[in-house]
């Protein structure tokens, strides 16, 4: 495994920390394990720095005394198509079965040849970024696909915060620009040709009406509907078109990650700005554990001098042994409470269970026929279960209160397809979990990240991913989904988070 490049400077040394997660995540992404995914990440990060210093160094070399420039894209971008041709390259060496197994198919189609092959046939997406100046293209890069908000993006590059959202709006006309452009100098045929001009009309304003002869023609032509994508800035598509056309497979996945990073605080980018609400998040995690681990420390002392003090010592041999008392076990081998939201009074009972001298046998017996019963004044950890109402068949108790909290999103949709995300907030800590809902018009799932599917007509189960099986209480956890639509597309129901029904926002 090759080592990573040593920064030339201190702003290059920023730049690598900043790009460095966007790498590894893609990386994740295209393999099947994480020593896998850090050795692609390492190898793909080398072979962009080394591309990118070598074009600076032509450029500047070539443009000395002009403002001409070699068009190239921004730094993660670029890192992250030399990650998807470090792909190609295991691929070719016989390394493919550390692969995705979808990739390894991807990277053996007409698709993927897109990507290598005659410029002018290549995504419109990519060249239009390409053509950008490359400030600028950063700039829609950071906002678009890594999700940042716009004042952390002007901080990173240096702008006006005031002005950046202003700007960013300008920078979107000119890649729509670069984009038209482009699309006219693609080698069309004569049907794509005539629809051109039409194209670029309707997709200039948000409320236009799609004809049905164009909406016909999008629906079978990859080329057009790559330049609708890429020209129609409303309607939230800009993000999916970028990450589509510049990475290929695995875009659209690579966004949703990097967009609930930066909702949880885990993006660098976000939480690296003390002003950003995603850092104040991170920040407070932290002070939360360690205050956490304070208590937790306090507690365990606490009930050990309580335990040495309330246990009885031998009276018979007056040797003063804290073994006097059978079956005590020591505090530091006690098993915990189980409940993974105690209330004030679960923290009472586990108290009272840590000093009271013995627990009898039928009062443990009792608490055990409690537990396996699941009744809803408890709350037992979801998916460790082996008798939920989902795996028997059995419907759930519709008396029992919801467990869970489901939002349904249409992130994007086109004529017999969309793509939705499902996020579900848990009020219960979870080990593993299953989610399941109801699509009332017929739509299937053609492909899902962050989980694995299963769909039997028109119920949907979702289940985890190995990296994201555990939910804290009160968390939250999401799947991201591209699907088919023939009649309808309407919202789906009947959500269900292993086996209890959720509400549905």
């Amino acid at each position: 495994m090759p080592d990573l490049p040593t920064p030339q400077d201190a702003a290059e040394a920023t730049l690598f920390s900043e790009c460095w997660d966007a790498v590894l995540s893609y990386a994740d992404l295209c393999t099947g394990a994480s020593t896998h995914a850090r050795q692609l990440a390492s190898e793909a990060f080398s072979l962009g720095i080394r591309e990118a210093r070598a074009a600076e160094a032509e450029s500047s070399g070539r443009n000395f005394g002009r403002r001409a420039r070699t068009p190239r894209l921004p730094r993660i971008p670029l890192l992250l198509t030399a990650v998807r041709q470090t792909t190609a390259i295991w691929e070719a060496r016989g390394q493919g079965d550390r692969l995705d197994p979808e990739l390894r198919l991807w990277l053996n189609s007409d698709k993927a040849a897109r990507f290598s092959g005659p410029p002018l046939h290549r995504p419109l997406a990519l060249r239009g970024l390409r053509d950008m100046q490359e400030p600028d293209a950063a700039l829609l890069w950071l906002a678009e696909v890594e999700a940042l908000p716009v004042a952390s993006v002007a901080r990173r590059l240096g702008l006006d915060p005031e002005g950046a959202a202003e700007e960013l709006h300008q920078v979107r006309g000119v890649f729509r620009d670069r984009c038209h452009r482009n699309h006219l100098d693609t080698p069309l045929s004569e049907e794509c040709r005539s629809y051109a001009r039409l194209l670029d009309a309707v997709t200039r304003s948000p409320a236009a009406e799609v004809p049905d002869d164009l909406s016909w023609h999008l629906a079978r032509c990859v080329e057009c509907a790559e330049a609708a994508a890429c020209l129609r800035l409303a309607g939230g598509g800009l993000p999916a078109a970028l990450a589509g056309g510049v990475i290929g497979w695995g875009g659209l996945a690579y966004l949703e990650r990097r967009r609930r990073a930066v909702e949880s605080g885990l993006s660098r980018g976000a939480a690296d700005d003390p002003n950003e609400p995603g850092a104040d998040a991170a920040e407070g995690r932290r002070a939360r554990i360690g205050r956490v681990g304070l208590i937790a420390a306090a507690v365990g002392v606490s009930l050990l001098a309580l335990a040495v003090t309330l246990a009885p010592f031998g009276e018979d041999d007056g040797s003063g042994s804290l073994e006097g008392t059978a079956g005590r076990e020591p505090v530091g081998q006690q098993v915990p409470s189980l409940d993974p939201a105690p209330s004030s009074t679960g923290n009472g009972s586990t108290a009272s269970s840590t000093t009271s001298p013995q627990a009898s046998e039928s009062q443990t017996e009792k608490t055990d026929k409690n537990a396996g019963a699941g009744s809803a004044s408890e709350k037992e950890p979801q998916g460790d279960s082996s008798t939920s109402a989902e795996e028997e068949g059995a419907d759930p108790n519709p008396s029992e209160p919801a467990v869970c909290h489901a939002r349904y999103e249409l992130v994007n949709e086109w004529p017999d397809g969309f793509q939705a995300t499902v996020t579900v907030k848990s009020d219960y800590a979870l080990n593993n979990w299953r989610v399941s809902w109801t699509f009332p018009d017929g739509q299937k799932v053609t492909q899902m990240w962050d989980g694995n599917f299963d769909q039997d007509g028109s119920r949907v189960t979702a289940t985890a991913a190995d990296y994201n099986k555990s939910v804290a209480a009160g968390g939250s956890f999401a799947v991201g989904f591209l699907g088919s639509w023939k009649t309808g597309n309407a919202e789906p129901d009947e959500f269900m988070l292993n086996g209890r029904s959720c509400t549905h926002s």
